[in-house]
């Protein structure tokens, strides 16, 4: 029996008592549905275990509770923090206690003594966020720092960046409460002769956990002193050379790094350093990553902060995916990089030792080039190169060859040997036939690497597994750890003994028995671990649903690359950061991670392998967890991995109602293009209707928001009108000047002075304006509700009526950037083959783009102007254009960095999902905008996010083209 399907054996009336006593005992969210079960099945590893259940606890006590009563049931405990781990730690046949959600208090911070104490659930970016008002931060900071908990880098001793000034978290933690699977509840930290009495004066377990420490430190010191690997980036094993006297017998920093295999963490307290505020960055590019990792020792006296190396694998794969590619040309000549980082506190001494360091290229292995970086806003740059380089590489660009994979991925040496240690073990990736990426924090001597592992055949793990052991043996031979940063789970337990010895093994073990006798924390993990290849995510057994794709992904798999598609997220939970670009606005607003982008990919992942999810398209819980997507498609850009879950949405969606009736809201949302210009005829009494308080109460029952306010529909459509009509007079002759305008629906039948503004201002820059001679929507409200036929009936159509001005090669102007993306995007997953829809991809601009092609003068002005950029402008082409419109028009103006308005078309008017709307556009929304000046300006082109700012600010905001019609006149 496997740990996967363990829960599934669990006897069904155990789980249904400790449920009912969970729910009547505790006041924490209780989760035994398949679909929650899911999602946390899976992390950022190769690993898949379905939980028995998931507790969220709102206290303390709640944790307490949960514990004790899965202690009746003889029940196993997973604590878990974000669930970014990479070997295995954070999934478990187990009852998961996830504190990300409610206990996330920063409890203290003491700005004298630098101790911040906080619950588990604190995210590593809040906690350094407030320490900053102190001038102070927390030190470790790993590449998920805008997401992982401080629980979760406890559990795991993560590092970061940054340990070369602060140390991993193993050296930043200086108290913890600690709660046993048994109940036992204590602090515990450094431990002098007073305070060991006091431990054995409370009796119990307590005195005997505290004694039995003692005992393993007294009988196992003189090995532990001579075998424990004395690098800075040990992370392999417990942290038993924290229990010998001459570290103070420190037992909460013997339980950093014990990945939830011996306690839960209740509370902790750590340890702030000086923030260095001034810092600098020095790239080096070398011809090759073994010059970079010899250039190291001579590079450390210089006392950097951070020293960060990486290979031309995560370079060129980025650059292969047209991704960072402004930001690696900043970059010095090179095939690989150090990134080194210079901090003080004022100017003078960041420069002089940056300068100091950059003077120095010429004396380094291979003579490296090398650039002194200043602007703050391009170190940021550079840096997110590195941060986001191996995850955004990590599915392989041919589906047909194994991806690059964690299974081997961050040992450790001593940093003066790393050049020599990246040679052998570069030799050996080649002896397999592997291809790797390399990187890592090269200034502590840790490695990372993705490598093209099989996984998916048995001959594939075989090789795997011969693999790891000799570079196991590599490592040891090396005086180096297994793990540098990642921690051991179960990618790396298996082989401990390769590093420790039989000795050190049996010391491990006994700590683990000192605190969970019965084996009941985490099992399976780091010691007593299952097999390397047991459980496996995606392993010689696994099986998944072949489906037609109703979009072609990737032209070699032709409609079989939905499937392909569900393997997309790699799980490091990007989309759980808080703040940040728009990814994931429904996850930001619940904290739920079914509601993420990764718990919505896990979902579609378990529903073509088949066995927790049923119901095929069906299934109420991947519908519920769709309805609060706001197909937004901010996972479209911000994810590393481009996971799209406005499109899988509409996938299933389309399914979905192949077999169940679609309510009456989305039928009238899905036709909105249908009936809108039909409706400005009759626009009175219809908008008397919306605003009456019968009408909206009846709405309810039909889905809509009865809380909500409408937009009024225009008396005339835009197509009705005047200038439409003398603009469809045009002759059929083409001039250089042409453009066409598309009409959207939205503007066409509710703020036609958008289009008119547009009109005038396109023709006061020189061009001629042309039609379509008949409206057509671009389908996108058909899209989102699943109507893909009509959907593609339509772009058939448009594609049709425009077949000439296509041929013509005349630019076609579009306003509406929810109308931009499915020209941009939708379309051509929808049509690959079809000549005309690739030629209309290349004629599209928007008014931004447009002027900045054509590199028109507009006028300088004294205003402030504030844009925000619609969802869908960031997502399918960026805001550049924009910036460049801001940059002609003065110096005052800048981008909105707001995430999502929270509309999205329908759904800030859908009954169920008005509620998430109006807490996501108050959450980030709605004090971006509170903090510009009153006299600002904004302007935005999304129809929904110009109503989102009345309604939050009371602002009025503009559609560039109109603000530019009105300083144009």
């Amino acid at each position: 029996m496997t740990s996967s399907t363990a829960a599934s054996i669990i006897d069904l009336n155990v789980l249904m008592k400790l449920r009912s006593q969970l729910e009547a005992q505790t006041t924490a969210d209780i989760r035994f549905d398949a679909a929650t079960r899911a999602v946390y099945a899976s992390e950022a590893s190769n690993y898949r275990q379905l939980p028995i259940g998931v507790v969220v606890p709102r206290s303390i006590e709640d944790v307490i509770t949960a514990m004790r009563l899965c202690r009746e049931a003889n029940l196993p405990l997973l604590p878990r923090g974000a669930g970014t781990s990479m070997c295995g730690q954070s999934v478990n046949a187990a009852v998961i206690i996830d504190t990300s959600k409610y206990l996330n208090r920063i409890i203290d911070i003491d700005s004298q003594k630098r101790i911040a104490r906080v619950e588990p659930g604190v995210i590593c970016d809040q906690l350094k966020t407030a320490a900053a008002k102190h001038g102070l931060t927390f030190g470790p900071d790993p590449a998920t720092h805008s997401r992982c908990t401080l629980g979760g880098m406890i559990g795991n001793n993560s590092c970061g960046a940054h340990s070369v000034m602060a140390g991993k978290t193993v050296e930043n933690v200086e108290r913890l409460e600690i709660l046993t699977y048994d109940g036992e509840r204590f602090w515990v930290g450094p431990t002098d002769e007073a305070q060991y009495q006091e431990h054995l004066a409370a009796g119990g377990r307590r005195a005997e956990i505290v004694r039995g420490l003692k005992a393993l430190a007294d009988q196992y010191g003189d090995d532990i002193r001579g075998i424990f690997p004395t690098i800075k980036r040990r992370v392999s094993g417990y942290n038993l050379d924290q229990l010998l006297p001459e570290n103070g017998f420190n037992i909460a920093r013997a339980l950093v790094g014990v990945e939830g295999t011996c306690v839960t963490v209740l509370q902790a307290e750590t340890l702030l350093v000086k923030n260095p505020t001034h810092r600098l960055l020095v790239v080096f590019g070398f011809e090759d990553i073994f010059l970079a990792a010899d250039s190291v020792p001579q590079l450390l006296p210089l006392e950097p902060i951070a020293m960060e190396g990486l290979d031309d694998g995560i370079i060129g794969g980025l650059l292969e995916r047209g991704m960072k590619v402004d930001d690696i040309a900043e970059l010095p000549a090179g095939n690989a990089w150090l990134m080194v980082e210079f901090g003080a506190t004022n100017d003078a001494d960041v420069l002089a030792a940056a300068t100091r360091a950059r003077d120095i290229a010429d004396s380094l292995p291979g003579r490296p080039s090398v650039r002194l970086v200043t602007d703050a806003a391009l170190m940021n740059r550079i840096w997110t190169i590195r941060e986001t380089g191996a995850s955004a590489t990590s599915l392989g660009l041919d589906p047909n060859e194994p991806d690059p994979t964690v299974g081997w991925e961050d040992a450790a040496v001593e940093p003066h040997l790393l050049g020599q240690y990246l040679r052998e073990f570069s030799r050996i990736v080649a002896n397999y036939g592997y291809k790797t990426n390399l990187y890592g924090h090269f200034g502590d001597g840790c490695i990372h690497s993705r490598i093209t592992f099989d996984l998916k055949s048995q001959n594939g793990i075989d090789t795997w597994r011969a693999f790891l052991d000799e570079a196991a043996h590599l490592v040891v031979r090396y005086g180096g750890s297994l793990s540098g940063e990642h921690g051991d789970g179960q990618a790396k337990g298996e082989y401990l003994h390769i590093m420790y010895g039989k000795t050190i093994m049996q010391a491990l073990a006994d700590f683990k028995a000192i605190w969970d006798p019965l084996n009941k924390m985490n099992p399976g993990k780091l010691i007593h671990a299952m097999p390397v290849d047991a459980n496996l995510r995606m392993g010689p057994d696994y099986t998944r649903r072949e489906v037609s794709s109703l979009f072609t992904y990737d032209a070699r798999l032709g409609d079989k690359g939905f499937a392909r598609e569900t393997e997309r997220c790699i799980g490091m939970g990007k989309c759980r950061s808080p703040e940040g670009g728009t990814m994931c606005p429904s996850y930001r607003a619940t904290k739920e991670e079914r509601y993420s982008t990764r718990g919505r990919a896990r979902l579609f992942f378990e529903l073509l392998k088949g066995d927790v999810i049923q119901d095929d398209w069906n299934n109420k819980d991947i519908k519920d967890s769709l309805d609060l997507c706001l197909s937004c498609k901010g996972c479209k850009s911000d994810c590393p991995t481009n996971v799209d879950i406005a499109r899988y949405k509409t996938e299933f969606l389309y399914r979905h109602y192949q077999k169940n009736s679609r309510s009456l809201m989305d039928a009238m949302i899905g036709r909105i293009g249908e009936w809108l210009p039909v409706a400005t005829k009759v626009s009175p009494v219809l908008n008397y209707a919306m605003g009456n308080p019968l009408f909206r109460a009846a709405g309810a029952l039909f889905g809509l928001a009865p809380s909500v306010k409408f937009p009024r529909i225009a008396g005339q459509s835009f197509r009705a009108g005047k200038t439409a009509r003398r603009l469809r007079e045009h002759k059929d002759d083409v001039s250089a000047t042409d453009v066409l305008l598309w009409v959207d629906s939205f503007n066409n039948g509710f703020t036609p002075t958008v289009l008119e503004a547009g009109v005038e201002v396109l023709e006061k820059l020189g061009f001629r304006v042309k039609l379509m001679q008949r409206h057509i929507c671009c389908g996108r409200p058909y899209y989102d509700v699943g109507m893909l036929d009509q959907a593609k009936a339509n772009l058939e159509a448009i594609l049709t009526q425009l077949d000439k001005p296509l041929r013509e090669g005349i630019p076609i102007v579009v306003l509406e950037p929810s109308c931009l993306s499915v020209f941009r995007d939708e379309m051509p997953g929808l049509f690959p083959d079809d000549t005309r829809a690739k030629q209309l991809t290349k004629s599209l601009v928007t008014l931004s783009e447009l002027i900045q092609n054509h590199a028109i003068e507009l006028p300088r002005i004294e205003e402030d102007v504030r844009i925000h950029g619609h969802c869908h402008q960031k997502s399918c082409g960026g805001l550049s254009a924009e910036q460049s419109v801001l940059k002609q028009l003065g110096d005052k103006g800048g981008i909105i960095p707001a995430g999502c308005c929270g509309v999205a078309g329908a759904y800030g008017y859908h009954l169920k999902s008005a509620p998430i709307a109006k807490i996501i556009g108050e959450q980030e929304f709605k004090p971006h905008l509170d903090k510009l000046p009153e006299d600002a300006r904004v302007v935005a082109d999304g129809f929904s996010c110009r109503g989102q700012i009345r309604n939050v600010s009371g602002r009025q905001p503009m559609h560039l083209a109109e603000y530019l019609a009105m300083i144009l006149r």
